[in-house]
C-alpha cells in the first residue's frame, strides 16, 4: 500500500498542517508567443477548471494547445504510445497518483521550477505522495478522491417501500451501512429496464480498483507481504461474487461492464439508479437541476463496510505534470501552478471536490456552514476519508489492472466462476511482476 498517500489521507482530514509562506512570489509571468501543448484528462466535471485557461492566456500572452482530452485510462495508453515511439514533444499532462509511478523519467522535478514557499501552500502529505524518487512529479489539484455512497432520499421515506422491505428482509429500510445491505436494497429497488438498484464501473482500472477496495473490506489483500498476487483468496471470491450476484440478478444495468465514471455520473443524474458509489466531484452535478433529475433528492452516506468490518476506501489524487522534453518549462510551470492555485481549487471545491491546499480546506468548511447539502457532502467525505487507502505502490499497478479486469468481467458476465477468473488473473499478474523484476 502507498504509505505516502495513506499519510495524505490523514493529513487532509486532520487539517493540522502548516500554511505556506504568505506573499509567495507570483508564477504568472509573461510568455508572449509561447504555445504550451497539453494532454488533459477529459470529462464534464473538469470543464469549469479548463475554462480558466483563457484567463492564463490573457495574462501571460501564451497559448495552450490541447492535443488530447480523454479519460485517464485512454490518456495513459496514449502517453505510453508516445513514449514507445519517442514522440514526447508536449509539455503539460494530467497525472494521477495511481498512474505516476509508471513514468520515473518522463516528468521534470517541479521543485526546480516552483518556489519552495508555493509548494508549501499545498497539503504537505499530498505533496509527499506526489513525490517519486525524490522528484515532485506533479502539483496536486483539488481532486483528492475517495468514494461515498449517493442515494435517492425519497426511496427511504416511502412508507409502502419501507413496509415491503421490512417484510422481505427483516430489517428496517435505511441508507445502507454494509455492502450486504447495499446488495439487498439494490435488488429490492431494481425494476429493469427502467430503474436499477445500483451500478459500477465495469472496465479498465475502474473495476479493478472497485474490486480491490471490496477485497480489502472483505479482509483480503491484493499483494502479500512479498509482493505476490494474493487476491485469488476466499476474500477475493467473496468480493467478486458481490459484483457477479448483482449483475446476475439484473440489479445493475446490462451495460455496466462497459461503464466508466462519466456513464455512472450520467446514470445516477438521470434518476434511474437508486444507489451510486462515486467520487466527490459529482456532488454539485447531482444536485443541480440543470444537470440532474435527482436534484434536491440526493443524500450521501459513508462508504459501506464489508464482512470484515472495514469500509471500502480506494483513494488517490489528480495533478498536472511537466515533461522533461518541454521546451518552455517556465511557461508550463506557470500554467500548472495557475490550474492548481487557490482560486482554481476554490472553483473545483465549490463543485464538491476535496481540495489539496490547506487554505482552501478552511474556506470550504466556511462555505459549507450555510449550505446543508454541501455540509452533508463535506462531512461525509471527510468521514469516509478517515479509512481511505491507496493502491499498491508498484509501477506495474496499471499493467496488472489491464490484465486483471478482463478476468473480472468474465466472472461478472458468467463466462467463468469467480475462483477461475481470479486464479487466471493472479497467474497473469505474477508473470507481469516477474518480467518486471519485482518478484
Amino acid at each position: 500500500m502507498n504509505k505516502l498517500l495513506c499519510g495524505a489521507v490523514s493529513g487532509v482530514v486532520a487539517f493540522v498542517l502548516a500554511h505556506g509562506t504568505a506573499g509567495a512570489a507570483e508564477l504568472m509571468g509573461k510568455f508572449d508567443g509561447v504555445t504550451i501543448d497539453a494532454k488533459l484528462i477529459g470529462g464534464q466535471q473538469y470543464e469549469p477548471l479548463y475554462a480558466r485557461i483563457a484567463e492564463w492566456e490573457k495574462a501571460t500572452g501564451a497559448k495552450v494547445n490541447v492535443l488530447s482530452k480523454k479519460n485517464h485510462f485512454e490518456l495513459d495508453k496514449e502517453i505510453k504510445s508516445d513514449i514507445a515511439s519517442g514522440s514526447i514533444s508536449w509539455c503539460v499532462g494530467s497525472n494521477h497518483s495511481s498512474f505516476a509511478p509508471q513514468y520515473p523519467d518522463l516528468y521534470v522535478d517541479l521543485n526546480t521550477l516552483v518556489p519552495k514557499e508555493i509548494v508549501g501552500e499545498y497539503v504537505d502529505t499530498v505533496i509527499k505522495a506526489s513525490t517519486i524518487d525524490n522528484k515532485l512529479v506533479m502539483l496536486p489539484r483539488a481532486q483528492f478522491d475517495v468514494s461515498a455512497l449517493y442515494y435517492q432520499k425519497s426511496l427511504y421515506t416511502d412508507d409502502a417501500k419501507k413496509a415491503a422491505f421490512k417484510e422481505k428482509y427483516g430489517y428496517d429500510l435505511a441508507p445502507p451501512d454494509t455492502w450486504s445491505q447495499v446488495s439487498d436494497q439494490a435488488k429490492f429497488f431494481a425494476a429493469p429496464p427502467n430503474f436499477y438498484g445500483t451500478q459500477f464501473a465495469g472496465k479498465e482500472e475502474a473495476i479493478n480498483g472497485r474490486f480491490y477496495e471490496m477485497l480489502i473490506a472483505e479482509g483480503g489483500a491484493y499483494l502479500d507481504e512479498e509482493g505476490k498476487p494474493a487476491f485469488n483468496s476466499d476474500a477475493g471470491v467473496r468480493a467478486l461474487d458481490w459484483f457477479v450476484d448483482l449483475y446476475k440478478s439484473k440489479a445493475v444495468p446490462a451495460g455496466t461492464t462497459n461503464y466508466l465514471w462519466d456513464e455512472l455520473g450520467a446514470g445516477f443524474a438521470s434518476g434511474t439508479v437508486a444507489l451510486n458509489l462515486d467520487w466527490p466531484g459529482w456532488a454539485t452535478y447531482f444536485n443541480d437541476p440543470k444537470s440532474s433529475k435527482v436534484a434536491g433528492n440526493v443524500g450521501v452516506t459513508v462508504a459501506p463496510k464489508g464482512s470484515s468490518g472495514k469500509r471500502t476506501g480506494w483513494s488517490g489524487h489528480h495533478g498536472f505534470s511537466i515533461t522533461e522534453a518541454c521546451a518552455s518549462k517556465e511557461a508550463a510551470a506557470s500554467l500548472v501552478w495557475f490550474l492548481t492555485n487557490e482560486d482554481s481549487q476554490k472553483l473545483e471545491a465549490a463543485n464538491g471536490t476535496l481540495p489539496t491546499r490547506t487554505a482552501v480546506w478552511e474556506w470550504d468548511i466556511e462555505q459549507a456552514a450555510s449550505d446543508p447539502y454541501k455540509k452533508e457532502v463535506l462531512s461525509t467525505f471527510q468521514e469516509t476519508a478517515k479509512g481511505a487507502f491507496a493502491v499498491p505502490q508498484t509501477p506495474e499497478w496499471i499493467e496488472i489492472s489491464n490484465t486483471v479486469y478482463p478476468e473480472l468481467q468474465a466472472a461478472i458476465l458468467g463466462d467463468k466462476t469467480s475462483k477461475e477468473a481470479l486464479d487466471a488473473a493472479a497467474e497473469k499478474a505474477t508473470t507481469i511482476l516477474k518480467d518486471a523484476g519485482a518478484l
